[in-house]
């Protein structure tokens, strides 16, 4: 766990233990989806990131409230087991712009180092596809279902 201001990192064991309403309302707003997946297919069992070279972490406030959320699974898409995905990233309007997405980010490419050699993302929005390369990505449709793409030094 790292913290930055009064932001703390954390490793999420069990999806289920967090509210993630707040988020999860907040992204339905700016049309996405993909936290209410989350949720669903945490509880169908379908994606709990509970794999090797799998994990969920979380932003958390002073208060214990999530700000922020992302998981990095083996990549569905592709059959090459050095590629991980980043997904399910979201981060609060209130904190954007502040450094948590970055810090986010890192946390889980410092994970992904452990395990993968290339971190894929899907991005479909002008601002994921500016914040993704501001922090290192290349955009590119080289991998299956993917926008962008990281080549990891070990």
């Amino acid at each position: 766990m790292r913290g930055t201001g009064n932001f703390e990192l954390k490793h999420i064991v069990n999806l289920l233990d967090i509210d993630l309403h707040s988020l999860i309302e907040q992204s339905k707003e700016d049309g996405f989806r993909f936290l209410e997946r989350l949720v669903n297919d945490y509880k169908s069992g379908s994606n709990t990131f509970n794999r090797e070279g799998e994990v969920l972490i979380g932003v958390f406030n002073e208060k214990g409230i999530p700000a922020a959320i992302g998981g990095l699974n083996r990549d569905p898409f592709s059959k090459d087991k050095n590629i991980g995905r980043l997904r399910r990233f979201y981060i609060s309007k209130e904190v954007r712009r502040s450094g948590i997405g970055s810090l986010l980010v890192n946390r889980i490419i410092d994970e992904a180092k452990r395990h993968y050699e290339i971190v894929v993302l899907h991005t479909d929005t002008e601002q994921g596809d500016r914040f993704y390369r501001a922090v290192g990505f290349s955009r590119g449709d080289l991998y299956p279902g993917s926008s962008h793409y990281l080549v990891l030094n070990k």
